[in-house]
């Protein structure tokens, strides 16, 4: 170890950094605790839980003193997106940019890229952060600068995609190319870990993981709403989501003679479909949607909540729903189980509608055993997932990062 008389202060573009001998170059620099560091989130749609967890970040990271700055697509997240960015944008140094960027390999990718790096070199961030496939390939793909790191957070992204299939082995290809080129992949979950490894590889970089978490006032209780219904499905109605999953387990149970009601609250692409499946199920009386609503107000619109995920990594819609102590059972899938922990018989086989409808059923049918277990799991929530872990944590492994650069 160096003498402390041999270390000196220097400045970098930040005044972030310290140096721990006369003559070191700026692959030396680890960051200084009292002083902030430029980062830069990037992501490609601002929707979602994605976008919920950047936002947690970034709002954490300005509170403790770090400038920030957000990049993301203008081509989806619509009015609320824009609201969510124009109420956060005050607070960030750095800034809120629009960059229009397509969800799948495009043509125009490369002119997104190449304002996204001239963007960077305006910036010229201490920390490039980026979330979801899309935006995290940008990230990598930039020149590396000396005393920037570069982060990868994938949020499942195209770990999706199974490598047999041509989407997936594509995807595959290019995550393996851009390995190398990561100084820390920042997983949120174990799951999402083990399913990088195994289908792209051991990474070189840093390896972390944290979990999501949420605020304290997402642990207050859920009014029950006046219109209740018996379930309640929130979140994005996208086929990995499975809420057509769900209309068919609400079908199954009415055909046993339970006649069940489901309020469905989010929106997305897959919801003509979902419409046209509740017709044709003869369901329209049963089954009724209402819009994006807030995760809190879909919480109170049933007894009970599902979450029916063909795939997921760290949904925040179980941590916010165990954090507020609302009843729920959920898909064994993904990062879902590390998030109930001990709690695993409110977990049901995926993919599966007839194993849904006999949890539901079971779940309703002793609704003592339901409150007991969601009271169990707010303590375990409000123990492992709150948003004051989760940024100390990203900011403990940014520092990290630092010195392995």
């Amino acid at each position: 170890m160096l003498p402390l008389s041999a270390s000196r202060q220097i400045s970098s573009r930040s005044g972030a950094w310290q140096v721990t001998a006369d003559g070191a170059d700026e692959r030396d620099m680890v960051p200084s605790p009292d002083k902030p560091l430029k980062i830069l989130h990037a992501v490609r749609a601002p929707v979602g839980g994605i976008f919920r967890h950047i936002l947690d970040l970034a709002n954490g990271q300005v509170d403790r003193g770090h400038d920030v700055g957000i990049v993301a697509d203008s081509l989806t997240g619509g009015e609320r997106a824009d609201a969510a960015l124009a109420q956060i944008a005050p607070r960030l140094r750095l800034g809120v940019h629009r960059i229009a960027i397509h969800r799948e390999p495009w043509p125009t990718d490369v002119v997104a890229l190449s304002r996204f790096s001239r963007l960077a070199r305006n910036i010229d961030p201490d920390v490039l952060h980026g979330h979801g496939a899309k935006a995290g390939a940008f990230v990598r793909l930039l020149p590396h600068r000396p005393g920037t790191i570069r982060i990868y957070t994938p949020h499942g992204g195209s770990l999706h995609y199974p490598r047999n299939t041509l989407k997936g082995a594509l995807y595959g290809r290019l995550e393996r190319a851009l390995m190398n080129r990561t100084d820390l992949f920042l997983f949120e979950s174990v799951f999402a870990r083990d399913t990088y490894e195994r289908m792209i590889g051991h990474p070189q970089g840093l390896v972390h993981c944290v979990f999501n978490g949420v605020t304290a006032g997402e642990f207050d209780p859920v009014t029950a709403a006046a219109d209740q219904t018996d379930l309640a499905y929130v979140g994005e109605f996208r086929h990995i989501k499975g809420a057509d999953l769900l209309i068919d387990a609400v079908a199954q149970l009415r055909g046993r003679g339970r006649a069940l009601t489901l309020t469905l609250g989010g929106d997305g692409e897959e919801l003509p479909r979902l419409k046209a499946q509740v017709e044709r199920l003869g369901l329209t009386a049963a089954v009724r949607f209402i819009g994006h609503v807030k995760a809190r107000d879909g919480f109170s619109k049933g007894r009970l909540l599902v979450v029916p995920s063909r795939g997921d990594s760290m949904p925040y819609v179980v941590i916010e729903a165990g954090a507020a102590g609302v009843p729920m059972i959920a898909a064994r899938i993904g990062g879902i189980p590390e998030i109930f922990g001990p709690h695993s018989e409110a977990l049901f086989m995926p993919g599966n509608a007839v194993a849904m409808a006999d949890a539901i059923a079971a779940t309703l049918d002793d609704p003592a055993t339901a409150q007991l277990r969601a009271k169990a799991l707010r303590e375990r929530v409000f123990q492992h997932f709150s948003q004051k872990a989760m940024v100390e944590g990203v900011l403990d492994s940014y520092r990290e990062a630092f010195t392995k650069t």
